[in-house]
C-alpha cells in the first residue's frame, strides 16, 4: 500500500489518496472519524482545536460501503478556511495585503530551511504545509489501515509514557483491552492517575510561562505473526520503516523498541529474549525486551515502539530570529499553538504504526481482495505454530 496527502494548514481541505487497500474491504467514513477525533482530544491543545471538528468525506475508492481496490480518496475539509480565503486563495489576487506575509522564521520549524530551499520569501509557503495539521491525513490513512488490521485480529493501541519529565509508572500486565480503555479515559491518555495529575499540572505551568513541553509516547501492537518482515535487505526491515514512519511525524525527534537505549547499559543476558515452545502457541519469548523485533522481523511477541516529542517551537514566550528581508534580529512571529500536543502525538504515532504492519502484511500475503488476505494471514499462522 502507499498514500499521498495535500493540503495547506489554513487551505480549504486536506486531501489524501490511498492505493492498494484489497477489495471488499468494508470501509465507513465513520471508521475514520472515530480516529480523527481521537487526534483532537488531549490536555494542552489550543484553540484550533476548538474551531476543527475534523469530518472525512470518501470520494472514490468505495462503493456501496466495500472497497473496490482502486484508489481511495478521502477529504478532510478546513473549518477555518473562511477565515483565510484571501490570503491562501489558490487563483491570483492583484493588490493583496500582505499583513499575514512571514519574514522572520520561528525557531524549531521548518520556516527558514524551506525558505532557503524553495526560494521563499514569504515563509508562510512553507508553515502552511509543514504544521503539524498534516497529521490528520495520516491518521485518517491510518484508520483506513488499522479497519484492515481488525480483519486479521491484529490491533494497535498508543498511550503516553512521560510529559516534560513527568514519567507514569510502569503499569505492568494490562491487556490491549485495558490500554485502550484507560488511555481514553485519560485527558492527557496516561495509564497512571497519580502521573497523569502532575502531567496536567505541569502543562498548566507551562502554559502560564508562555512555554511549551514535549514527551514521550508508547505504541503497542499485538497479533502480529512471526517473520513478517526480512532480514534479507535494509530497506525492507519492518523495525526500519517503522522507526522512519515514527520519526517523520512533526517534532518527534527519536524512537526506540522495546527497552530500547537501556540495553546499551545492560549485559546480553538482560537484553535477549529466550524462546519457548507449547503446543497451543507454537514458538513464544519468555520476555519482550526487544519488542518484538529480531533481524527487522517480528517475533509474534507484542510490538512495542515509543517516540520522543520535543516541545513545539511556537511559544507565546517568542524565541529570538532574524528577519530575512532586513537582517534585524526579533522576536519570532506567532501562530495558533499548543503547550503540550504530546497527548494527540500518541494517536498520530499509533496510526503512522498500524499503517506500516498493514503495510508489511499486504507486501507478504495476497493483498487483492478481503478475504484471500484474511486466509492467507491465517494459513500463514498455523504453518507458524507448526514449523
Amino acid at each position: 500500500m502507499r498514500y499521498l496527502t495535500a493540503g495547506e494548514s489554513h487551505g480549504p481541505q486536506l486531501t489524501v489518496i490511498i492505493e492498494g487497500v484489497p477489495s471488499g474491504m468494508p470501509l465507513t467514513a465513520e471508521d475514520i472519524n472515530i480516529s480523527l477525533a481521537r487526534r483532537q482530544k488531549g490536555y494542552g491543545r489550543g484553540r484550533r482545536m476548538e474551531i476543527e471538528h475534523d469530518q472525512v468525506r470518501i470520494v472514490a475508492g468505495v462503493r456501496h460501503g466495500k472497497t473496490l481496490g482502486s484508489p481511495i480518496a478521502l477529504i478532510i475539509e478546513n473549518k477555518d478556511w473562511k477565515h483565510w480565503q484571501k490570503i491562501m486563495a489558490i487563483e491570483p489576487i492583484e493588490d493583496l495585503e500582505m499583513k499575514r506575509k512571514v519574514t522572520r522564521p520561528r525557531p524549531g520549524h521548518a520556516d527558514l530551511n524551506g525558505g532557503i530551499k524553495y526560494n521563499h520569501r514569504d515563509m508562510r509557503n512553507v508553515l502552511e504545509r509543514s504544521s503539524a495539521r498534516e497529521t490528520a491525513a495520516r491518521v485518517a490513512a491510518g484508520a483506513v489501515a488499522k479497519k484492515l488490521l481488525s480483519f486479521v485480529n491484529v490491533d494497535v493501541v498508543s498511550h503516553v509514557v512521560k510529559i516534560g519529565g513527568i514519567k507514569a509508572e510502569n503499569q505492568l500486565n494490562l491487556s490491549i483491552d485495558d490500554i485502550k480503555k484507560i488511555s481514553e479515559q485519560s485527558p492527557v491518555r496516561c495509564l497512571d492517575k497519580k502521573s497523569e495529575k502532575m502531567m496536567i499540572e505541569a502543562i498548566d505551568k507551562a502554559k502560564k510561562e508562555g512555554d511549551s513541553i514535549g514527551g514521550v509516547v508508547e505504541v503497542i501492537a499485538s497479533g502480529m505473526p512471526p517473520g513478517v518482515g526480512s532480514h534479507v535487505h535494509y530497506d525492507r526491515k519492518l523495525d526500519a520503516k517503522i522507526a522512519q514512519a515514527v520519526i517523520s511525524i512533526n517534532a518527534f525527534k527519536g524512537v526506540e523498541f522495546g527497552i530500547g537505549f537501556q540495553a546499551a547499559q545492560l549485559p546480553g543476558s538482560k537484553v535477549h529474549d529466550e524462546i519457548g515452545w507449547n503446543e497451543e502457541q507454537g514458538y513464544f519469548r519468555y520476555t519482550n525486551r526487544l519488542g518484538g523485533f529480531e533481524g527487522g522481523m517480528t517475533t509474534g511477541m507484542p510490538i512495542v515502539v515509543r517516540g520522543v516529542m520535543k516541545p513545539i517551537p511556537t511559544l507565546y514566550k517568542p524565541l529570538k530570529s532574524v528577519d530575512i528581508e532586513t537582517k534585524e534580529p526579533f522576536d519570532a512571529s506567532i501562530e495558533r499553538s499548543d503547550s503540550c500536543a504530546v497527548p494527540s502525538a500518541a494517536v498520530v504515532c499509533e496510526h503512522v504504526v498500524a499503517w506500516e504492519l498493514a503495510n508489511a502484511l499486504c507486501e507478504q500475503f495476497d493483498s487483492d481482495e478481503i478475504e484471500r488476505f484474511i486466509q492467507a494471514v491465517q494459513r500463514y499462522r498455523k504453518y507458524a505454530r507448526e514449523f
